[in-house]
């Protein structure tokens, strides 16, 4: 299987979420669904909080098998803030046809988050950028079409 490449900040942050998921939620989900198993008379009320409580273990129990998973395949991407092309670690601002700029980090897909600015290399857009370096339009294809951006900073 192929490694999971994370840099540090990544797993340092993947390792902690599953320390809490076993140290902590494991046991509240635990503890609800042994209260929702040991309370009232089972009505409706009562099958729906079962269920509930089942979900959230079901959920638990599966993220703490895929966290382990990607920990164990992980390989850590040396800090890359000083190369002068795209590489996983590398912060890019670039710029769209209509001028609009957006930065990023280029990451593992483990560790993705649009929301805070960070791209999977796997994605059209960090896929794309890959190897580029500042300066270089970059044709980026997307399921609307393909759409050209320019690298104005890496770092």
């Amino acid at each position: 299987m192929a490694p999971s490449l994370l840099t540090q900040e990544g797993y340092d942050k993947l390792k902690t979420e599953l320390e809490y998921l076993l140290s902590e939620r494991r046991q509240e989900v635990a503890d609800r669904l042994r209260e929702a198993l040991d309370g009232s008379p089972l009505g409706v009320d009562a099958d729906v909080e079962v269920e509930a409580a089942k979900n959230a273990q079901a959920f638990v129990e599966g993220r703490i098998q895929y966290l382990r998973s990607i920990l164990a395949q992980a390989e850590i991407v040396d800090d890359l803030a000083d190369t002068d092309v795209v590489q996983i670690g590398t912060k890019v601002t670039i710029e769209s046809t209509e001028k609009e700029k957006e930065t990023y980090i280029v990451v593992g897909r483990a560790e993705s988050d649009p929301v805070e600015g960070k791209i999977s290399y796997e994605s059209p857009l960090g896929n794309a950028l890959m190897g580029h370096a500042k300066g270089d339009k970059v044709d980026v294809p997307a399921p609307g079409g393909v759409f050209t951006v320019k690298i104005l900073k890496i770092g």
